[in-house]
């Protein structure tokens, strides 16, 4: 099987088992992603059947939507790739890409006695991955989870929780808004590629000023002069 003839199978199996997705993590998320990946990998020299398979799969079984196993997903994609016979070191570094591109898998690197895996195929694919959490679409997905699991969308007496460990990151139910402050507006200075952080700057500031309207709307009266 040619490395195209296992990108479209791969995309065969995650449009079906994401076809009932939260819109946020739906097979659209994955193609942008995806396409994301393919653009900042033309400036980066990367495994592009790794990259590939990294972008398809990183969401094939998102922790938060199945009990908090973040075991799931490398298990799905490992018994995927091996039912098309992909090589096992490619297989083995796209598990690897799933089990570290999250937000919350950093969360705790300071106290890993064991550093973590790293590689430049992992790089491009996380970029590809936070810069779908930002900018316009980054807000459509927060709000979209929060209603999903009825969050409110702002709160004044709840402050963003900035030193949250990774448990707590996981069992967080705080507003919507929150969020903007513990993790969309962190991701910009995250960002590993040259790609990623150009195309970060401008959907980061078009955050900002998401923000800045948002609370003059929310308190009106604050804005008389």
């Amino acid at each position: 099987m040619t490395d195209s003839e296992i990108v479209e199978e791969t995309i065969i199996f995650v449009k079906e088992t994401l076809q009932n997705a939260e819109g946020g993590h739906d097979w659209f998320h994955i193609e942008r992603v995806f396409n994301n990946t393919m653009l900042i990998a033309k400036e980066e020299d990367v495994n592009i059947l790794v990259v590939s398979l990294g972008a398809l799969l990183h969401d094939i079984a998102d922790a938060k939507f199945n009990d908090g196993d973040e075991t799931l997903g490398p298990k799905m994609a490992e018994n995927f790739l091996l039912s098309l016979e992909v090589p096992k070191r490619i297989i083995n570094h796209v598990t690897n890409i799933i089990k570290y591109s999250s937000f919350k898998a950093g969360l705790n690197d300071g106290k890993m006695k064991k550093k973590p895996f790293t590689s430049k195929e992992l790089k491009v694919v996380q970029d590809a991955d936070r810069l779908d959490a930002i900018g316009a679409i980054g807000i459509a997905r927060a709000f979209n989870y929060g209603g999903f699991k009825n969050r409110a969308l702002y709160d004044p007496s709840i402050p963003p929780n900035l030193n949250m460990s990774k448990e707590e990151y996981k069992k967080s139910q705080a507003p919507t808004l929150n969020h903007f402050y513990e993790k969309l507006l962190l991701l910009k200075d995250k960002m590993n590629t040259e790609t990623g952080k150009r195309l970060a700057e401008k959907r980061h500031q078009y955050m900002i000023d998401f923000l800045e309207q948002f609370y003059q709307e929310w308190s009106p009266l604050k804005n008389l002069s």
